[in-house]
């Protein structure tokens, strides 16, 4: 076992005293006064040396007491001089060192309170990983899009659209990342400094009020500009093709009239084709009034039943789990339930469910599944993944709904069955 300098030096103080003392009792034990006389000098030596052993442990003991201190993380800790050169200078330096501790930490601690309640405090949501890139902490806005569930996991593990998503962004990335082509947020990659190591973090901030509103004043300048000259053109372009109708002779011209009859039955179209589009623009504000959901849904499920019998597709009766009183724009809602229910017709599936609680309406249909890349556009203005299709419907609804300040997704689950769910303010 190694022994520490302290015991090291007075076992050898002590052997070389011994030793000393058996020479001396050697040599002049015979002559008595200068036997005594050499003893008497030998003790001295021991003080002397016990005194020097005191003298050097003191600064060994500060510096004892020092690091215990700074373990225990006690900066109130300070020595006071004792008037030895050496040992003052030595008390001196510690205590400018824990002045300068003491005054680092009471700036790191005032700047971590400092950012702790700015991240509480801001109004977009913080997400920050940590040195394994789990989730570490999340702000309460963050809390409130999230969830508890994500802490302590990887972002592709989170088992969250959004999430999995982000975890494709490089460090110093910004995007504008969608959520089932409804919640729309401005996601920036960020990274600090955490005991000198990389530490990544998120800021999200929710575009989606934003997004609606500069999405319809460009789409709506555009379908004004569109019907302003179309229904111009079509208006005079009918006029005349009526007028060549009821001039020429039916049996003379009679395959020349039934070509006009076609131009003016397309012209019927496409000015129906512009209303639709119109109706999107000149979406009034709904006017609202206490309704039941549940009849509503029943008769709107009555009204298309024949469509999709048309379909091979079947209705069921809607499951009334719950009664839902609404207060709500009564022909705006069953517009929303009318594209929903043809939508569902046109999905080459074979039934249609609809499940009805006290704040939700849950529409199912067994037919296409949405692909990922069709979930990210679905709602954006006209986009439509039919051959045929205008994307109206879905605009139309998105806008209805996002009135009424009503939460809505469209997605297909796990087992296949695709569900439109509406989320309602109870009234």
């Amino acid at each position: 076992m190694k022994l520490s300098n302290r015991l090291q030096y007075i076992f050898y103080i002590t052997a070389l005293h011994l030793l000393l003392m058996g020479l001396v009792y050697q040599l002049l034990f015979q002559n008595k006064a200068l036997f005594i006389a050499t003893e008497v000098i030998l003790v001295l030596s021991i003080g002397v040396a016990i005194h020097l052993y005191q003298s050097f442990n003191q600064p060994i003991a500060f510096i004892r007491s020092g690091i215990e201190a700074i373990k225990d993380k006690d900066f109130t800790v300070k020595f006071v001089p004792t008037g030895k050169g050496e040992v003052d200078t030595l008390i001196e330096v510690y205590n400018l060192m824990i002045d300068q501790l003491r005054e680092e930490r009471t700036r790191l601690q005032e700047q971590h309170f400092f950012l702790d309640k700015l991240i509480e405090a801001s109004p977009v949501s913080l997400l920050i990983l940590d040195f394994d890139e789990r989730i570490a902490v999340l702000n309460p806005v963050a809390l409130q899009t999230f969830g508890t569930a994500v802490v302590g996991k990887k972002l592709e593990n989170a088992e969250n659209a959004l999430l999995l998503q982000m975890s494709h962004m490089t460090d110093g990335e910004s995007q504008i990342l969608k959520t089932d082509g409804v919640q729309a947020y401005k996601v920036q990659r960020s990274h600090l400094m955490d005991q000198g190591f990389r530490r990544s973090f998120f800021m999200l901030e929710e575009l989606t009020t934003e997004l609606y509103k500069t999405e319809k004043a460009a789409y709506g300048k555009v379908i004004r500009m569109m019907a302003h000259e179309v229904n111009n053109t079509l208006g005079a372009t009918d006029s005349i093709l009526q007028t060549t109708l009821h001039s020429l002779p039916e049996p003379e011209f009679s395959d020349f009239i039934e070509a006009l009859r076609v131009a003016s039955q397309r012209n019927g179209r496409l000015s129906q084709f512009m209303r639709n589009f119109a109706d999107v623009v000149r979406l009034p504000q709904p006017r609202k009034e206490t309704m039941s959901l549940n009849a509503l849904a029943e008769q709107v499920s009555v009204f298309m039943r024949a469509s999709a019998t048309a379909q091979a597709v079947t209705i069921h009766t809607p499951q009334s789990l719950e009664p839902c009183s609404l207060y709500a724009d009564v022909a705006q809602l069953e517009q929303v339930l009318v594209n929903i229910y043809k939508n569902a017709i046109e999905a080459d599936g074979s039934e249609i469910r609809t499940e009805i609680r006290a704040h939700e309406l849950c529409i199912f249909n067994n037919g296409k599944p949405i692909t990922s890349e069709e979930s990210s556009q679905l709602f954006n203005p006209f986009y439509s993944s039919k051959s045929n299709g205008q994307g109206i419907g879905l605009t139309l609804i998105r806008e209805i709904l996002v009135n009424h300040g009503y939460n809505f997704t469209l997605k297909t689950q796990s087992n296949g069955w695709t569900v439109f769910r509406i989320e309602f303010a109870m009234v």
